[in-house]
């Protein structure tokens, strides 16, 4: 990039953080994190670095704190307030270290870390150990003072335990808890809500009648000092604690002092996770040099204490660049576009590409390619653009024309009446065969160990398979064509295949990739199918060991000794069902309907799907249902999964919940009875705090489904 170019997206950059600093600070509102805020600074940053003498007073770099809402007294701070320098890496951790080393050599450096409060922050005055003031930050020199809200605050003393003059730091914020209750009532009352508890907080304490700040259950933690008439000052963060306890002043618990720059990094790190279960939000960890007397020599930049650092989570948002838009073909046939990214890190991975949704999507969002755009990822979800910034827009940007024909085998494409995507109709599309290989293998469907994309690939283009059936066909030496097969991985793919010969029906149902038949559907099905032979005659019998069944069920996972082989038939049994029952009896399946029934026909009366059947058949394939006496606690229950599971896979959860009654559903719902919450839980988890759904983690959730 040029100097001129620079200095345009400089001048934007500015604009847009303005703006967004406008209505996070003043306003108190905003439908994006603080991680989109964080992400603009942090180009503008890097920018400013490359050229410096593009660096202007009014950047919002070179100013500490927010713009004032004008709404109360200003009042000059006794200490001026410094923002803390972030870091979102532990590399940028190690960076920080090796820098303020150099500031007291052969000096050994401990640290005290401290959960960064996501509320507001507020200076404190005490004279002669009685609370007189209270401020906001407000532009580091100067801020508002909202003493008549503060002083509601409960955990905010208003006399200390000893008489002394102190100014204090502090962060005001509003529990979980006390924002879901405000958000239900400002819905009851028909008024807006925050967008979350940092607003929330902000709201309250900028409120004129001080008892709306009362009723809004505020609380605080302490954790720096200013001037003061102590007769002992702390020389260290963890005994300026110790001091406050005694004065009579709230502390965040959760503090730690380490040793080394590589136990900070990981303690760090452990709160990745662990946050979501707290009370309150925080987003990130501040970290400390111990020593006062360290900090001191250490000295400040200036905008930053050197000796201090705040780490920022994962970004759960973050700005990027839209560099092209490309339209991938779906095993239903259905296009998908796809935005391909300036690559950008976002919740701990590095992302580079965003699902579009549809052609509705992409013109309600006015998304063009070029644009710079908010994207975000929470949880298991897939990356999604969730706004364009229209701000930085220097006029090159191009609109995206959807495709009218398939991008893969160029035949026309149709969007039914009613339906928003756009569909390829040729059931030879190259591109729908694929992707039909990588769903029938994948770990919900047949779930063949060994056998992912990249090798259905390579089998695909050397025309070792057409069709589903013929991965079954494929002999030892079949693999040896692959790269990176030998015998060892050759033999056991095709072990991993062969067990798969015996699976349950659902499983393979909703393999086949038939539109609508989703998890659900395909067990509901199946039971229908079993009960349906089970009228017109007996069912045939097949040996199956349980090992090979409880292989199928729960691979490279341990199994609990549950499964119990009730029956099991053959392919040629599945066609005969479907073509001789009544549609209408297909449609009555509770949770079925019409647009399943249909589809789950028409399928099975094309002359090409049948001779895949056929196919399976003549190479030994047979089905189960597999089945366990009802677990009575979660007999009848409705399951929700969120986060990682580190036990078992989450096939493995959804089966062990299956075969005890239970079932598991994709959202939550008033309806949901347990929600099962992972590491880095995503939005069903808020949702389900929200409902007011049990969550259980995931030693409960053994607790309550496996044999004791």
């Amino acid at each position: 990039m040029n100097i001129n170019k620079a200095k345009q997206r400089i001048d934007r950059l500015k604009k847009e953080i303005k703006k967004r600093n406008y209505e996070y600070f003043v306003l108190d509102k905003s439908n994006v994190s603080e991680a989109v805020r964080d992400s603009l600074k942090k180009e503008l940053i890097e920018l400013e670095n490359h050229f410096p003498s593009l660096i202007t007073p009014d950047s919002p770099t070179q100013r500490v704190g927010s713009v004032l809402s004008g709404k109360f007294k200003k009042v000059k701070h006794i200490t001026p307030k410094k923002s803390l320098q972030d870091a979102f890496s532990a590399d940028e951790v190690r960076d920080w270290y090796e820098r303020i080393s150099k500031l007291v050599p052969d000096e050994k450096i401990e640290f005290v870390c401290e959960l960064k409060i996501d509320g507001l922050n507020i200076s404190i005055h005490y004279k002669n150990g009685k609370f007189v003031r209270a401020l906001t930050r407000g532009n580091g020199i100067e801020g508002e003072d909202v003493t008549h809200t503060v002083r509601t605050i409960e955990s905010i003393p208003l006399e200390l335990n000893e008489k002394v003059n102190v100014e204090l730091s502090g962060e005001v914020y509003m529990p979980k808890k006390s924002f879901d209750e405000l958000n239900k009532k400002q819905e009851t009352l028909g008024e807006a809500l925050f967008a979350n508890p940092r607003n929330a907080a902000a709201g309250s304490i900028r409120q004129l009648d001080p008892k709306v700040a009362k009723s809004r259950n505020l609380d605080a933690f302490f954790y720096e000092l200013g001037r003061n008439s102590l007769s002992e000052v702390p020389e260290f963060q963890e005994d300026l604690f110790k001091t406050f306890k005694k004065l009579g002043l709230k502390v965040n618990p959760n503090w730690k002092k380490l040793e080394s720059i590589e136990e900070v990094i990981k303690f760090c790190k452990s709160w990745h996770n662990k946050r979501q279960k707290m009370p309150y939000e925080i987003d990130g960890i501040v970290i400390k040099v111990d020593s006062k007397a360290q900090q001191a020599k250490m000295g400040f930049t200036a905008k930053f204490p050197r000796g201090m650092l705040a780490y920022k989570f994962p970004a759960q948002q973050a700005i990027t660049v839209v560099e092209d838009i490309q339209v991938q073909v779906g095993r239903t046939g259905v296009l998908t576009p796809v935005a391909h990214l300036k690559p950008v890190s976002i919740a701990g991975s590095t992302v580079s590409r965003a699902t579009l949704h549809n052609e509705d999507e992409i013109k309600r969002k006015n998304i063009r390619i070029g644009d710079s755009v908010i994207i975000q990822k929470a949880g298991d979800v897939i990356p999604e653009v969730v706004e364009v910034i229209k701000n930085l827009r220097t006029g090159k940007e191009k609109k995206f024309i959807f495709p009218k024909h398939c991008p893969v085998c160029g035949e026309k494409v149709v969007r039914k009446e009613g339906e928003v995507a756009y569909r390829c109709i040729n059931d030879d599309c190259p591109a729908k065969k694929r992707r039909n290989f990588y769903h029938f293998v994948s770990k919900s469907a047949l779930n063949i160990d060994g056998l992912g994309e990249k090798v259905i690939d390579e089998l695909l283009d050397i025309d070792l398979i057409k069709d589903p059936a013929d991965i079954f066909t494929l002999e030892v030496a079949d693999f040896y064509n692959l790269p990176l097969f030998k015998e060892k991985r050759a033999r056991k793919v095709f072990d991993a295949i062969q067990k798969k010969k015996y699976i349950t029906l659902d499983r393979f149902l909703f393999g086949l990739g038939i539109r609508y038949v989703g998890e659900r559907a395909g067990k509901d099905i199946a039971k229908f199918i079993l009960r349906h032979l089970k009228r017109v005659g007996p069912v045939p019998k097949i040996e199956i060991k349980t090992s090979t069944v409880q292989a199928s069920l729960f691979e490279n996972a341990k199994a609990p000794k549950i499964v119990e082989i009730k029956d099991a038939f053959t392919p040629d049994d599945v066609i005969k069902t479907i073509q001789s029952v009544d549609i209408k009896d297909i449609a009555n399946i509770e949770g079925i309907g019409g647009a399943v029934a249909e589809s789950l026909t028409d399928w099975f009366s094309d002359e090409k799907n049948i001779n895949l059947m056929k196919k399976f058949n003549n190479i030994g394939m047979a089905f189960f249902i597999a089945g366990t006496k009802e677990n009575p606690k979660i007999s009848g229950k409705g399951f929700v999964l969120t986060g990682t599971l580190k036990s078992m896979t989450r096939q493995h959860a959804k089966a062990i919940i299956t075969q005890g009654g239970g079932h598991v559903n994709s959202s939550v719902s008033a309806k949901t009875d347990f929600v099962i919450a992972g590491d880095n839980p995503g939005s069903k988890y808020k949702k389900a705090k929200e409902l007011g759904v049990t969550v259980l983690n995931e030693d409960e959730f053994r607790a309550l489904v496996l044999p004791q």
